[in-house]
């Protein structure tokens, strides 16, 4: 994922805190994974903010089995599980580890992404060796229970011209609010909430409203 095309319009990550309802949240996840795949969904962020280790390895086995090679699967946070799971990379906060431990951990080929939400942060990824940049929460998000501040389209457009590295939006975005993303400069939207319902179906809204 060196050069910006590489990187999909639409990001999806399933999180699994939000099928924890479900009688079988495991089944649960991996019919998500199917519909998205079905979609068109490319590369998919496997999220999972209260699972234990043992948890997340055993989930994403499965999932990796059932996407195969159709779509890339990154993991949120954890290279460690990445790696043992056979993931194709990690998504890493400001208070994970490093870019360069990650690669330490999973290897030069991993897909290795990292969050911010300043300009500053920006710049300081945009040192490392990530493979893209994610800014957020762009739009207000109820993916988390303590978010970051919204930064707006501002900080896309100023990211957009401090890295020549891919951007990914996230936070709050929606098929409604989507278009606007990307001509701020971003190249790629990580999407939760707004593929919930009928996701397959808004796979395809989505690629079709992001495409140029």
């Amino acid at each position: 994922m060196t050069r910006k095309t590489d990187l999909p319009r639409l990001y999806p990550i399933i999180d699994v805190d939000s099928f924890r309802h479900e009688a079988n949240a495991l089944a649960a996840v991996l019919q998500f994974a199917q519909d998205l795949l079905a979609g068109g969904a490319t590369l998919i962020q496997y999220r999972n903010k209260s699972g234990t280790a043992g948890e997340m390895i055993s989930h994403l086995r499965e999932l990796r089995r059932a996407v195969g090679t159709r779509a890339k699967l990154v993991v949120n946070d954890r290279a460690d599980v990445s790696l043992a799971a056979g993931c194709d990379g990690v998504h890493l906060g400001q208070q994970d580890l490093s870019v360069e431990g990650a690669r330490r951990v999973q290897g030069k080929v991993a897909i290795v992404g990292i969050s911010t939400h300043d300009l500053q942060q920006v710049i300081g990824a945009d040192k490392t060796s990530a493979d893209y940049i994610a800014v957020g929460p762009v739009f207000a998000t109820a993916s988390k229970t303590r978010p970051e501040p919204v930064v707006g389209l501002e900080l896309v457009r100023k990211a957009r011209k401090a890295t020549s590295k891919p951007l990914v939006a996230i936070g709050g975005i929606t098929r409604a609010n989507g278009r606007s993303v990307i001509e701020a400069g971003a190249d790629s939207v990580a999407v939760i909430g707004d593929l919930k319902t009928s996701p397959e179906w808004t796979v395809e809204e989505f690629l079709r409203i992001l495409a140029e």
